[in-house]
C-alpha cells in the first residue's frame, strides 16, 4: 500500500500495476496474488485508513483521563493512517478516475464529524465553549482542518501535517488572543 501511495505521488492515478510491481521489486504476478486490481488496493487503503481512524477516535472517547476539551481536540486531530494519501491533487484524480471510491472517502469524512458534533454539543451544555450554532461551528472546523489536504503549502513552508493540524486546532479551540490578554 505504501508503494501504491508512492506511485500516486510520483505519477498520479494513471500508473500501471507494472509500475507498482517494479517499485516494489516484485513480479506483476506476485502483486496479483495479493491484489486483483488497482481498485482493490485503493479500496483497501481507504478502508484501512478509516477503520484505524475510527479506532483512534474510540480510544480517545474511552479515555477517562481526558477532559471533554482534550477529547474534542483529540478527535479533531485524528489523522488517517495513510494521511499522505489525503492530498487535494490525489483526491481530485480519484474523483475523476475512481468516482465510486471517491464517494466512499467523501461519505466517510462527513460521517466522522458526527462524533465531534456530539462532543461540541456536550461542551456547549456544560458551558465549556461558547453557545453558537453547532452546524456552523462544524463547517468552520471541517473547512479549517481540510486545509491540511493542500499538502504542497505545508511542504513548501516546512510544516508537517501534524504540526499544521495541532496549530489549526489550537486556534479554533482557544483563539489567537492569549487568555490573559482578553
Amino acid at each position: 500500500m505504501k508503494g501504491f501511495i508512492e506511485e500516486i505521488r510520483d505519477k498520479g492515478m494513471k500508473f500501471s500495476m507494472d509500475d507498482l510491481a517494479k517499485r516494489l521489486g516484485i513480479s506483476k504476478r506476485t502483486l496479483y496474488e495479493h491484489f486483483s486490481s488497482k481498485v482493490e488496493i485503493l479500496e483497501t487503503i481507504i478502508q484501512q485508513s478509516f477503520e484505524e481512524g475510527d479506532e483512534k477516535t474510540q480510544q480517545i472517547l474511552a479515555d477517562d483521563s481526558l477532559s471533554l476539551i482534550d477529547k474534542i481536540k483529540g478527535v479533531m486531530m485524528v489523522l488517517p493512517t495513510h494521511y499522505e494519501f489525503y492530498d487535494l491533487r490525489i483526491l481530485e484524480q480519484m474523483k475523476r478516475y475512481y468516482p465510486e471510491q471517491y464517494a466512499q472517502v467523501e461519505a466517510s469524512l462527513s460521517e466522522d464529524w458526527q462524533t465531534l458534533r456530539v462532543l461540541l454539543e456536550q461542551a456547549i451544555r456544560e458551558g465549556l465553549i461558547i453557545n453558537m450554532d453547532v452546524t456552523l461551528m462544524l463547517k468552520v472546523i471541517v473547512d479549517a482542518l481540510n486545509s491540511t489536504l493542500d499538502q504542497r503549502f505545508y511542504m513548501k513552508n516546512q510544516i508537517t501535517v501534524s504540526e499544521a493540524l495541532s496549530a489549526i486546532v489550537d486556534v479554533l479551540l482557544f483563539g489567537l488572543v492569549p487568555a490573559d490578554k482578553r
